[in-house]
């Protein structure tokens, strides 16, 4: 996104509108300082701290070295103290927030069609063109979200190895989940299929299960997601895979038309506001995604079809679930469990005892519910 608005410089020295760039929907800061090489990390920090964000004018290098000298500063030790598994969550959200919002407040400036015009930038037009689109001419943005863009544009240009598809690649675009939790697309691979011929894939993201259940023989695929982005990273990896007369993209919210013999979908494990549109993936308000899937699919569902359900029991592990939440939901909408097969996380997270969540990680388990009408 790009935003035209006047700032204010703290020393006084000049104002001038320029445009703000942000992919993440970052709000813009209203106060900027220009700063260079000289400004130490406990001055950068202390800026920072108070609301100025600070506009680098030196070597683009030392910019990236105060970035990462500014993240150890700004790492706070928790004390040890006896929190519930929800109020742990809760603290790590919050530190998180606290920390992206100051590390965010590092800027650079653009010039025209992305060129950064500091010593020893790296050029970044590809990337920028990715994530962001053509340039909407001079502007400035974070340092930190830069990085960002240049890492995902390399998951883009490399692609993610599924197994499950042969080792084929799937294509993440900026802003969009990567597919490196396999053990959800391994336990799509390996459930027996219903008879019937069509699938939906609700929430597809990059589109890696519609490719995966065209593969395992669904011959007609409609798989829907209410982010744009996601709905044209999920067509450009179907078409490589030269699956276009098979799957169908559809931007929806959740359910297209009709009825299928097979709908997937991989909801958001997590309730709580995203705050990013990459968070869209991992949390969901009040659970309202899972609810509605729930409470549509009867609806949806060919006689004898079934719905497969692919969620993380985290939620209920850190207490922002109840246990019997989501058997209640599953009932409640007329529905019930044909089988349910369960499998470990492999993501390093999950066996990392640094992690601030890893007491309700180390025992986490993803499932996939085969849900028939009851």
């Amino acid at each position: 996104m790009t935003t035209e608005v006047m700032y204010a410089m703290t020393d006084g020295a000049w104002e001038q509108p320029v445009r703000w760039y942000s992919a993440n929907g970052a709000p813009q800061p209203q106060h900027i300082a220009t700063v260079a090489d000289t400004i130490s990390v406990a001055a950068a920090h202390r800026l920072m701290a108070e609301g100025t964000a600070l506009l680098w004018s030196g070597d683009c290098e030392s910019a990236r070295r105060l970035l990462a000298a500014l993240g150890r500063r700004s790492e706070r030790r928790q004390p040890a103290l006896a929190q519930s598994p929800a109020e742990a969550f809760g603290r790590h959200r919050r530190e998180q927030e606290r920390r992206a919002r100051l590390l965010g407040m590092l800027l650079v400036p653009y010039g025209g069609d992305w060129m950064i015009p500091l010593r020893r930038a790296p050029r970044v037009r590809e990337a920028c063109l990715h994530a962001y689109g053509p340039s909407g001419g001079p502007g400035v943005g974070s340092l930190r979200e830069l990085l960002g863009v240049i890492g995902a544009y390399e998951w883009y240009r490399k692609g993610v190895e599924i197994p499950a598809l042969g080792g084929e690649r799937i294509h993440p675009h900026y802003g969009v989940f990567s597919p490196v939790r396999g053990e959800y697309v391994d336990l799509v691979a390996e459930a027996k299929l219903p008879r019937g011929v069509t699938a939906f894939d609700i929430g597809t993201g990059t589109g890696v299960l519609s490719v995966l259940l065209a593969r395992r023989g669904l011959r007609h695929v409609v798989a829907t997601d209410q982010d744009a982005r996601a709905v044209h990273c999920a067509r450009d990896n179907i078409a490589r895979h030269g699956l276009a007369d098979r799957i169908a993209v559809r931007h929806a919210d959740l359910f297209p038309a009709g009825r299928a013999h097979v709908i997937v979908c991989n909801p958001p494990w997590l309730p709580g506001r995203p705050r990013t549109p990459l968070d869209q993936a991992v949390y969901d308000p009040d659970s309202r995604m899972l609810h509605r899937f729930l409470t549509g699919l009867p609806h949806h569902l060919e006689p004898g079809g079934e719905g497969w359900l692919i969620l993380s029991d985290l939620a209920e592990r850190l207490g922002l679930r109840g246990r019997t939440e989501l058997d209640d939901a599953i009932q409640a909408a007329g529905l019930r469990v044909l089988s349910r097969t369960v499998t470990k996380p492999r993501h390093p997270r999950a066996s990392d005892p640094s992690d601030p969540l890893h007491r309700a990680r180390v025992g986490e388990t993803t499932s996939l519910w085969r849900l028939g009408v009851a």
